[in-house]
């Protein structure tokens, strides 16, 4: 029979105010989470990519239903 390889994990607990928890809750009935683990592990994931691109020098735009584009401020 053959091991299943084990990946090491640390547990962090967080304390939210009342509003940054409805939001992440929000987030992981929106994305049909299937924890709030795995919406933070996407938000981390997220960041890290548009910090990386930032420091490319690349800029993060938005276009709209009309095609305005418009660039996002992320680090103002």
């Amino acid at each position: 029979m053959e091991k299943k390889a084990t990946k090491a994990t640390t547990r962090v607990q967080l304390e939210l105010a009342e509003k940054s928890f409805e939001r992440l809750n929000a987030l992981k009935d929106k994305t049909e989470a299937a924890s709030y683990a795995e919406v933070m592990k996407n938000a981390l994931r997220l960041y890290e990519s548009i910090i990386a691109q930032h420091d490319a020098g690349k800029r993060l735009c938005l276009k709209d239903s009309n095609g305005n584009i418009t660039e996002y401020e992320v680090f103002c």
